[in-house]
């Protein structure tokens, strides 16, 4: 059985190799992603949230985040790591450094292999995109403490763990253009590997309507219907990019 230090060894070899460089091989702003990321996940992992890579459940996760991180890395500066976090909200979200955290919840709740594979399009384009940064900076405030548990797990049992108990920190969110952004970016991150995009809309419109907290890419963020117009609207009007992969969410390959 893999131990919790084995399953990390890609992602503290990364931050071996970073620190060993000189500062200067690191922007102010990536120096400041890699020291959230390795913060958030010694939170996650000392409190034994992170799922070990022996569960069977990482032989469905695997294999799709693969496909994806083989698109993605391309776009960042650091390559990109998943994992299961146990929590009873369906849920994922993503850390600066390149750390997408997808919920034991969201294994069972997300019916194809489409619709995960949206999630983490969305999840790894914030990375990409560099929003946790840009929006901590546009508020002039660059401290790990500055509300990054709100903005990223919103509500969840999970949030409020990585927020801490009696903390005040300010609640931050993704503005309408910001969440638009990752989620065109997603999509295409989707199709270049071979992932049907259309699971970004099956998982829209599976979530709207139920009564439990939306996971994060859905929490406090433009309204549903809004961003599934959106969607397919930049799927029809792409149709060599987007014209090969079926919209019936019946043509979807079950996870289980």
């Amino acid at each position: 059985m893999r131990t919790l230090a084995r399953l990390t060894s890609a992602v503290l070899a990364a931050l071996v190799v970073a620190a060993a460089l000189p500062a200067y091989a690191y922007t102010q702003e990536q120096q400041w992603e890699l020291q959230v990321g390795q913060q958030e996940w010694q939170k996650l992992s000392s409190a034994g949230k992170i799922v070990p890579q022996s569960d069977p459940r990482y032989r469905i996760l695997d294999p799709i985040a693969h496909r994806i991180a083989g698109v993605a890395d391309k776009q960042y500066f650091m390559p990109f790591q998943f994992y299961l976090v146990r929590d009873k909200s369906p849920n994922a979200f993503s850390v600066p450094g390149g750390h997408v955290y997808v919920t034991t919840a969201m294994m069972t709740f997300a019916q194809n292999q489409q619709e995960l594979a949206g999630v983490l399009c969305h999840e790894v384009s914030h990375d990409i995109h560099h929003d946790v940064y840009n929006l901590a900076r546009k508020n002039q405030n660059l401290s790990l403490l500055a509300g990054l548990a709100s903005l990223l797990v919103g509500n969840s049992r999970l949030g409020q763990f990585v927020l801490g108990t009696g903390a005040q920190l300010e609640s931050l969110s993704f503005s309408r253009p910001v969440e638009s952004a990752a989620d065109h970016t997603g999509a295409y991150i989707c199709a270049q590997a071979g992932e049907n995009p259309w699971g970004m809309v099956w998982l829209f419109k599976r979530f709207q309507g139920q009564p439990a907290p939306p996971m994060e890419m859905l929490s406090d963020h433009p309204d549903d219907n809004h961003r599934i117009t959106d969607l397919e609207n930049e799927f029809r009007a792409d149709p060599s990019t987007f014209g090969r992969f079926n919209p019936n969410p019946s043509s979807g390959t079950p996870l289980r």
